[in-house]
């Protein structure tokens, strides 16, 4: 099966997690139960290559083992990575691929929505001329995050089994729920026997990426006095309006959207809120680990500054951490970069490494103990209508999963 029909049968599966499915001791993993649809789906496909310790577990992680080719059993066992969940920001159910053959470069018609994929908001398009193209059709996302992935290493396994290429040890691994920060919560590196490893979850072809955000989730509530308003001279509290005043003591210029490459940012994802209560939540990010915890002291000092304005108990600030920044885990293990980047070359790519204003399942797993940087997909506009990849891309990813078995199987 090629790279480019896996892909599209495993974009037909409906695998979106749900941040809202959450409890005081974390998520319920999986989120959804509709995960494991594609989860078997995997099973089976890696069973049926010859996989050994093939195994979809209870809480829909999928593992495989490649096992050695004769002489090759002592040289490092290498696992790639990917996850299943697609993200819950837009609709990830009935997804309706356009497939573009000898694309011209040009802005693509999303036939559902009349919405147009545009080469002036995604200029890599124009790089993209003559490939074919997979878009969306304008009403769900497409699933590249991180189905490409998934199509990706299959392929890659089955390519290698078919061709008889000397390889150590290969493990794969399909987690759920990375698009809810919980991927990795589960992983069992008991199981999961791997040297190092990689996630297969990132966009432009040629990245390897280790250098991501650290990241914390942070919450305000807060607790208004509700009084008659002809009354609430001096008694009322309006904790919507104490929210918004929280708001606006933040940096404005420090969100999103006046923010790039190594900046850190406040994202306020959610408020509401009347005169009795209100709640802010915020995703909080930096790559450096000083600026990110003077942002986390900053919340913390507007919880104090509001709670001796206007009371003790008015506001109060939860923050969870999410994930750390990989880089000073893989600074560690050089090797692994060097491995990426070869192979990266021997495709005839120059590697590309940006520090990643996100995080995927490697950066958590860098910290459990296996070193986990990130390889592009080869697809691009992640988490909305305007996502969109090509084979040409896919097909690149997977080359570099087999040149990077290579390396490993060939160095000393």
């Amino acid at each position: 099966m090629t790279v480019q029909e896996r892909f599209l049968n495993y974009v037909s599966y409906w695998t979106t997690s749900d941040e809202d499915n959450m409890t005081d001791a974390g998520a319920r993993i999986p989120s959804t139960e509709r995960q494991f649809d594609l989860g078997r789906v995997l099973e089976q496909e890696l069973g049926g290559l010859g996989l050994r310790e093939v195994t979809l577990t209870d809480h829909c992680y999928v593992y495989g083992l490649l096992p050695a080719t004769a002489g090759c059993e002592n040289r490092p066992a290498v696992g790639f990575i990917s996850h299943m969940d697609t993200a819950p920001d837009f609709s990830g159910q009935n997804v309706k691929p356009q497939i573009i053959s000898d694309y011209n470069g040009k802005d693509v018609l999303l036939a559902g929505s009349g919405s147009y994929l545009k080469v002036s908001d995604f200029p890599s398009l124009a790089d993209l001329k003559g490939r074919t193209l997979i878009t969306t059709d304008g009403t769900t996302l497409l699933g590249a995050d991180d189905k490409a992935g998934v199509a990706e290493i299959v392929t890659a396994v089955e390519e290698i089994i078919a061709s008889g290429q000397p390889h150590g040890d290969i493990w794969v691994g399909f987690t759920p729920d990375e698009e809810v920060g919980c991927g990795a919560d589960l992983f069992d590196l008991d199981y999961f026997k791997a040297a190092f490893a990689y996630t297969v979850d990132g966009d432009y072809e040629g990245e390897v990426a280790y250098e991501n955000f650290n990241a914390a989730g942070a919450s305000f509530s807060v607790k208004g006095v509700n009084v008659h308003p002809g009354e609430a001279k001096d008694i009322m509290v309006n904790a919507a309006l104490v929210a918004c005043e929280l708001a606006s003591m933040l940096p404005a210029d420090e969100t999103p959207a006046h923010t790039e490459g190594r900046q850190g940012f406040f994202h306020l994802t959610d408020m509401q809120g009347d005169v009795s209560s209100a709640s802010l939540s915020y995703i909080i990010r930096d790559h450096d680990k000083t600026s990110f915890e003077n942002r986390l002291n900053m919340l913390r000092t507007l919880e104090a500054e509001m709670n001796r304005k206007y009371g003790a108990g008015t506001v109060t600030l939860t923050i969870k951490d999410s994930y750390a920044n990989m880089l000073e885990i893989i600074e560690q293990h050089p090797h692994v970069i060097e491995i990426a980047r070869e192979a990266i070359t021997s495709v005839g790519l120059t590697p590309l490494s940006r520090p990643v204003r996100g995080g995927t399942d490697g950066a958590r797993l860098s910290f459990m103990g296996l070193p986990c940087p990130n390889l592009g997909t080869g697809g691009y506009g992640f988490h909305g209508p305007y996502e969109h990849i090509t084979v040409e891309g896919m097909q690149t990813a997977v080359r570099v999963i087999r040149e990077i078995v290579r390396i490993t199987a060939e160095r000393e």
